[in-house]
C-alpha cells in the first residue's frame, strides 16, 4: 500500500503540523483491511482499548470496553460511533497502513485508532494534541474544521468527553473510501458519518509535552541521586546581611540542578527507553522458557527469519563510530559493528533476516536472546 499523488516535501515543508488539508484519492485501489464485525469483536475483548459514544437525547454518552457482545443490538436507532485503539497490534493488514506514514519518524508513531459509525454518528466537536492521518475506509464521512485551540477554549460541561463550545467551522469536506484528511495538533474537528457503516482510520503521530519531558527525565534523575549529595560553602565569607541569599549561594545551588538536567548522554538514553516503553502490552511473546545463546545461533544457522512483536516499539541513537544505542520496549541495549547493523534491520520494520555469519558473533547472538525473552522479538513459527 502506498500515497499516491501525494509530494511528501511539499506536505512538510506548507502542512506539516502547519494547516489541515484535504487529500482526494491518495489511495486510488483502496480495499478495506478490516471488517465492521471484526471491529466490533476486538470491543469486546479484554485489554482492547476501546470506546462506545452515542446520542441519548440531546446528549453524548459514552461507555468504556470490554462491550458485551449483545450491546450493539440494545443500541436502537440513534446515531452511535465505536472506536477501537492500537487496532494495529491485533490486525497486520491494519498495521501496513502505517508503512506509507513513515516518512514521519517512528519514535512519533501512536498507533492506528478504527471508527465505526452508523449514519449520523460521531464523537463532536474537538481538538487533539497529536498529528493524525484520517483515512476513509467505508461509507462517507463529513469533516468540519475550525480553527487552533489551546487550554483556554472554551468546552461544554462533559464528565467524558471534551467537546468544543460554539465551534464554528472554517472548512467542509466529504471524504470517500481512499480519501483522506490531515489535522495537526489543536486544530478543531468534528466528523459525522453520512449513511451507515462508515468507518475511519486514523492514522496518529504522538508528541511530548514539555510538562512530560521534565516531569519524566526529573524522576529519572532522581532516582540516581545520593541524598548525601549536598550544597557545601567551605571557605564562607562574612556577610553584610544574614537575611541575604547572595549571587555566590545562588550560583552554587543553581549549578548542582543544572549540571544534572544538561547532561545529553543520559537524557538521550532515558528519552529511548521512555519513548520505547509500549502503550499497551497485552500481546506477550516472551517464550515459555528462555531462549538460550545455543538456540539463538542454531536459530542463526539455519536461516530463520525474526518478527517484530506488533506492540513493541524500536528506535536507536548513533553515538558516533559504528556504535549505537538500541531502544526496545523500554530496554537499552549497547551494538557496534555488524551488530549495530543488525539493530537497524530491527527498526526499520518487516521481517528480519539476518546474516548466518552472526550466529559466530556473541555480541549480537545475546542481543538477539536478550530480545527474544522479552517478548519484543522472535524466531519464524516460535511467535
Amino acid at each position: 500500500m502506498a500515497l499516491e499523488n501525494f509530494d511528501i516535501p511539499a506536505f512538510l515543508s506548507n502542512d506539516w503540523q502547519r494547516q489541515p488539508r484535504l487529500f482526494r484519492g491518495v489511495f486510488p485501489d483502496w480495499a478495506n483491511p478490516l471488517e465492521p464485525d471484526e471491529l466490533a469483536g476486538l470491543a469486546c475483548e479484554e485489554g482492547v482499548e476501546s470506546r462506545l459514544i452515542f446520542q441519548d437525547g440531546e446528549k453524548l454518552r459514552m461507555e468504556n470496553g470490554p462491550l458485551a457482545e449483545d450491546r450493539f443490538a440494545k443500541l436502537g436507532a440513534q446515531p452511535w460511533t465505536l472506536l477501537v485503539q492500537a487496532v494495529d497490534q491485533h490486525v497486520p493488514d491494519v498495521a501496513e497502513l502505517i508503512e506509507p506514514f513513515r516518512f514521519i519518524p517512528d519514535w512519533r508513531i501512536d498507533d492506528v485508532m478504527v471508527s465505526y459509525a452508523t449514519d449520523g454518528g460521531g464523537v463532536g466537536p474537538h481538538f487533539d494534541q497529536y498529528d493524525v492521518f484520517l483515512v476513509q475506509g467505508l461509507g462517507r464521512r463529513r469533516w468540519t474544521v475550525g480553527p487552533r485551540c489551546d487550554d483556554t477554549t472554551p468546552l461544554r460541561p462533559h464528565e467524558d468527553l471534551r467537546l468544543l463550545e460554539g465551534f464554528e467551522p472554517t472548512g467542509d469536506f466529504m471524504l470517500e473510501p481512499g480519501d483522506m484528511l490531515y489535522v495537526p495538533p489543536g486544530f478543531a474537528h468534528d466528523g459525522v458519518a453520512v449513511g451507515d457503516d462508515c468507518m475511519t482510520y486514523s492514522i496518529g503521530f504522538r508528541a511530548p509535552s514539555r510538562h512530560d519531558l521534565i516531569e519524566g527525565w526529573s524522576e529519572e534523575l532522581l532516582s540516581r541521586e545520593n541524598d548525601d549529595d549536598r550544597y557545601a560553602d567551605p571557605g564562607l565569607p562574612v556577610q553584610d546581611h544574614p537575611g541575604e541569599i547572595v549571587a555566590s549561594a545562588l550560583d552554587g545551588l543553581h549549578k548542582m540542578v543544572t549540571e544534572s538536567l544538561q547532561d545529553r548522554e543520559a537524557f538521550a538514553r532515558w528519552f529511548g527507553c521512555h519513548n520505547t516503553t509500549p502503550k499497551y502490552a497485552d500481546q506477550d511473546w516472551r517464550p515459555e522458557e528462555p531462549l538460550t545463546d545455543e538456540e539463538v545461533s542454531e536459530g542463526l544457522e539455519e536461516g530463520l527469519a525474526l518478527y517484530r512483536n506488533p506492540a513493541s516499539r524500536f528506535a536507536f541513537v548513533a553515538r558516533g563510530g559504528d556504535a549505537l544505542w538500541l531502544f526496545a520496549d523500554g530496554t537499552c541495549f549497547e551494538a557496534s559493528g555488524a551488530t549495530a547493523e543488525l539493530a537497524k534491520e530491527i527498526c526499520a520494520g518487516g521481517a528480519i533476516e539476518p546474516d548466518p555469519s552472526l550466529a559466530d558473533l556473541p555480541e549480537a547472538i545475546t542481543l538477539i536472546a536478550a530480545l527474544c525473552n522479552q517478548g519484543s522479538l522472535a524466531f519464524e513459527g516460535e511467535d
